[in-house]
């Protein structure tokens, strides 16, 4: 069932744009996502709004009202606003036309069966939504099996993060952990941890990975600290012809990603 909200002082509205905090999004476990593909691609995946905000007075995409169907159909609610109140939920100026709100889904990290993909993405301290989105997307791409989020990331959920996943933040899986406990389950079973470094020689492509293989993907700033390094079983990087010297966090992930797994496709 429809309802039309025209004010920015509604309780709902205003509960909606709390989401765009850390903190509210997590005590109320829900998250924003924002465009026609990214909920397309939830759809797809299995996950359904539990609540959709529309622009009043639109024609809806066919996909748009297949995704209003399968809400109302899982007792949600489908609210027509105006274009202003969507941009203050989106944080654009330009906002799409479409807002799902999603329970999110984070995983315990003893709930991943590492055996179901021969790569897996873990990412260390990262700060940007936009690299963190990104290395989803790449793990999608590449069919990871998740990422693993070690020490005080960004948040996954946030509105950047989700839109720079552009629906992966919906088939990847994601689980946090600290890294003495990461570490730990790590070595409970199979699997080979990949750091990239700058301290070694060591050339990406020149290393035989064995699966499942652990990305190990460190700080944008600041790279790996030095006994997370250690820890691994192999350190590598990746030539760097030019003046820079290392590559972005979310583009290193991809190029060592791809690597991985063209190697397993050649087994």
């Amino acid at each position: 069932m429809r309802h039309q909200i025209t004010g920015f002082s509604n309780p709902t509205i205003k509960r909606l744009k709390s989401l765009r905090e850390k903190k509210l999004r997590k005590r109320e476990g829900l998250f924003l996502a924002e465009g026609l593909r990214i909920l397309t691609e939830a759809l797809d995946s299995g996950r359904t709004p539990r609540m959709l905000v529309v622009v009043e007075d639109t024609e809806l995409h066919p996909l748009a009202r297949k995704i209003e169907a399968a809400t109302v159909a899982a007792g949600g609610d489908v609210i027509e606003t105006s274009e202003a109140i969507i941009a203050k939920l989106s944080g654009k100026s330009n906002p799409q036309s479409i807002i799902g709100i999603y329970q999110d889904h984070p995983v315990a990290l003893q709930e991943l069966d590492r055996t179901k993909a021969d790569i897996w993405l873990v990412a260390q301290a990262l700060r940007d939504p936009g690299n963190l989105g990104t290395i989803l997307r790449t793990g999608d791409a590449v069919g990871a099996g998740g990422l693993i989020l070690i020490d005080d990331c960004v948040d996954p959920f946030s509105v950047e993060a989700v839109r720079a996943s552009m629906g992966a933040i919906f088939t990847q899986q994601i689980a946090q952990a600290r890294w003495p406990e990461f570490e730990s389950w790590l070595r409970s079973g199979p699997g080979e941890l990949v750091g990239t470094s700058l301290n070694t020689e060591k050339d990406y492509q020149s290393v035989h990975y064995a699966a499942p293989t652990f990305l190990l993907i460190g700080n944008e700033a600041q790279g790996l600290p030095a006994e997370y390094e250690a820890a691994c079983d192999t350190l590598v990087k990746m030539p760097m012809m030019g003046r820079a010297d290392s590559l972005n966090a979310a583009v290193a992930a991809s190029v060592m990603a791809y690597e991985v797994l063209n190697q397993s496709r050649q087994r």
